[in-house]
């Protein structure tokens, strides 16, 4: 059987782990949280490299991505040395193959109306491809990664200035210890107000569930999230905030819609290939042939 470990310094709270089958291979896929110590996440991948298929890196990305360029998170740098043996990724070749397809195919396939509605994307530069992929479909999109991230008043509303404002601050984000950029630990599963005049002014909000939730409102009627790394507590809640329709760009295994970084380890375990050997069209196909779906949940809110 070979196992596929993801390290997260999110929230050991939401662990999880899950065996299956896929064509004709066993295979045992596990979350572990280090509730923001790196240096616990550290340990773990040095304790388990050699002895596990593949590595996901949860809760940060190895790099911060802009345009062509990549700029490595400073705070990622040591996780990544310690896995000397094993590959290790972070999602990113799902974020930008996978979730393309899928939210391009949301309201043909699925019946999910995207174009013309107004998208709020949270952080949109961990989520380029999803970003742009709604800028592709027709929505009318807000970046709000100035607000939501640096506290700046500035939503963005176009691709183009999203692209030169992260252009600017790439390099000094980069630099920045992960706790000033993505909620880790106990903060996660924590909601505020603050931002709430954005969601009610959107009808879809898309992107990591963290940044998604970390400011979201309690009436969410009717709204469509586009997201992952959901447990069924997360569902249960958006349930009681009537959120419209959930959908997930990695499938429901075992009650548990994995982030991107466990989905692409699974798919390098299953291939046996290093992740630089992939291309686009691999992790599309893959997910093709292993029947793996994106989470459709309709609450009727």
């Amino acid at each position: 059987m070979k196992r596929v470990v993801s390290i997260s310094i999110g929230s050991s709270k939401r662990d999880h782990a899950v065996e299956l089958e896929l064509l004709g291979e066993r295979f045992r896929v596990e979350r572990v949280g280090t509730d923001g110590d790196v240096k616990k996440a550290v340990a773990l991948v040095s304790e388990l490299d050699g002895k596990v298929a593949a590595f996901g890196m949860g809760g940060i990305d190895l790099d911060f991505k802009v345009g062509k360029r990549a700029y490595p998170l400073r705070s990622a740098k040591p996780i990544r040395r310690a896995a000397k043996l094993t590959p290790m990724v972070d999602g990113g070749g799902l974020k930008d193959s996978v979730e393309r397809w899928i939210i391009l195919e949301l309201e043909s396939k699925y019946g999910i109306p995207i174009k013309g509605k107004r998208a709020l994307i949270p952080a949109a530069c961990a989520r380029m491809g999803m970003a742009e992929a709604l800028d592709e479909a027709g929505a009318q999109c807000t970046y709000g990664d100035l607000v939501f991230a640096l506290g700046l008043p500035f939503p963005l509303k176009s691709m183009r200035a999203l692209q030169r404002i992260v252009s600017i601050i790439g390099p000094i984000v980069a630099q920045l210890p992960i706790s000033m950029l993505y909620p880790t630990g106990d903060k996660q599963g924590k909601a505020s107000n603050k931002y709430a005049h954005f969601y009610r002014d959107h009808d879809i909000i898309a992107g990591d569930f963290h940044y998604v939730f970390q400011y979201m409102p309690e009436d969410m009627s009717g709204k469509v999230i586009i997201t992952n790394t959901v447990t069924q507590a997360d569902v249960d809640e958006l349930r009681r905030r009537r959120v419209g329709v959930l959908v997930t760009t990695t499938p429901n295994l075992g009650g548990r819609s994995f982030g991107t970084n466990v989905i692409e380890g699974l798919i390098v375990a299953l291939t046996g290939k290093q992740p630089a050997e992939l291309t686009k069209d691999d992790y599309v196909r893959i997910m093709q042939e292993v029947n793996f779906q994106p989470r459709i949940e309709r609450f009727g809110g």
